[in-house]
């Protein structure tokens, strides 16, 4: 018996899924996960998602769908994490490729649901941006969600709609996303982690990783991003809901645009129109300036007195826990350094490291939110 989980946003939407897969359907189960290689700049120099043509030895599926091994290779100068997900996952990564607009995504979705017969059918998304309007102030990556969303709402099959970690990727407010919720279906566990904590070791997500994290019992305010977006660590945040299909697909303006688009970047075209912005055009942007920036050594006596001075900031926001993605930004290293500078750390301080999270300092019990 197949399941299919369809890995709304990519990235660690994918591992989240196999965290899910665990969880609802038991440990022998091993669900294709349908996922893009869009792993941003931190992995990937090139902008935006990348397509079969962009890998060496993938597996066809159906006619239009291809899967990753772990012999898999991005051809330089791109980068993916799907082929090491496929070495220490049980599961098939199936590849999205988006450069056909909705119209392609949803051909794939019908070939893979004729051909494997799922027994059921998640659209997975961490966070809960996928139900964004489109014109949220803090809204980031809306296009990768919006054209998974919009592509599930057109094939004849009976799809569920999953929220992991409200609020935990940072682009909708947490008591925004819990409004729109329906029934609670799951919440993380501990011992529901366990399955990717291995993965969480090196993989890049930071959504994924707090949503382990809160699985785990932490709690706090965790610093994000280039940025230092603070994201409230709490009780909300292990737990998985269900939402409406199609009531996702009516408050979400961008989906509702692109549902005839036929390649990618007619999609991003309306996301300009819709958001006022394209994630990608974001990403071209900062690809120019990270071109120039330099490998710094990680000399310990150099990086522990900026770790320091970190800290003492983030504290003085209230700041608990961050992530090493943006220690690794914060630090002015570029994101290859990242693995790095996280074994440095680790090494150095064993006793901060609050898996897959760096903890700051202890919070008082009466501090921490709920």
């Amino acid at each position: 018996m197949t399941r299919l989980i369809v890995a709304a946003g990519g990235g660690g939407d994918a591992v989240a899924s196999a965290m899910l897969d665990a969880a609802l359907y038991g440990d022998d189960d091993q669900a294709v996960i349908l996922t893009y290689a869009w792993d941003r700049l931190l992995v990937d120099p090139i902008p935006g998602p990348r397509g079969p043509a962009d890998f060496t030895g993938l597996e066809s599926l159906t006619p239009s769908v291809w899967s990753v091994p772990a012999e898999a290779r991005p051809i330089a100068p791109a980068g993916s994490t799907l082929p090491r997900l496929a070495a220490e996952l049980p599961h098939t990564f199936a590849l999205i490729d988006p450069h056909h607009g909705v119209q392609g995504v949803t051909r794939q979705l019908e070939e893979l649901i004729s051909s494997l017969e799922p027994a059921s059918i998640d659209l997975l998304d961490v966070g809960g941006d996928i139900l964004a309007r489109g014109d949220e102030p803090t809204l980031k990556s809306p296009l990768a969600d919006a054209l998974t969303l919009a592509a599930c709402c057109q094939v004849n099959a009976p799809v569920r709609l999953l929220v992991a970690g409200p609020g935990l990727d940072g682009e909708l407010p947490l008591d925004e996303v819990r409004s729109l919720l329906g029934p609670l279906v799951h919440t993380f566990t501990a011992k529901d982690s366990e399955p990717v904590s291995a993965v969480l070791e090196w993989h890049p997500s930071e959504a994924t990783g707090m949503l382990a994290a809160t699985a785990r019992g932490i709690r706090g305010i965790c610093e994000v991003r280039d940025a230092g977006l603070p994201i409230p660590l709490t009780n909300a945040g292990p737990t998985v809901h269900e939402v409406d299909l199609d009531d996702a697909l009516n408050r979400n303006e961008l989906a509702r645009a692109i549902l005839s688009t036929t390649t990618l970047d007619e999609a991003e075209a309306h996301s300009r129109e819709v958001c006022g912005y394209s994630e990608i055009d974001y990403e071209r942007n900062k690809a120019t300036w990270l071109k120039d920036q330099l490998t710094v050594k990680l000399d310990p006596d150099t990086v522990m007195p900026q770790l320091d001075e970190f800290e003492n900031e983030a504290r003085s926001r209230g700041v608990t826990h961050t992530t090493f993605r943006r220690l690794t930004e914060a630090l002015g290293m570029p994101g290859g350094q990242r693995e790095d500078l996280r074994a440095l750390l680790i090494h150095s301080r064993p006793e901060r490291y609050a898996a897959p999270l760096w903890e700051l300092s202890a919070v008082e019990d009466e501090t921490q939110p709920r």
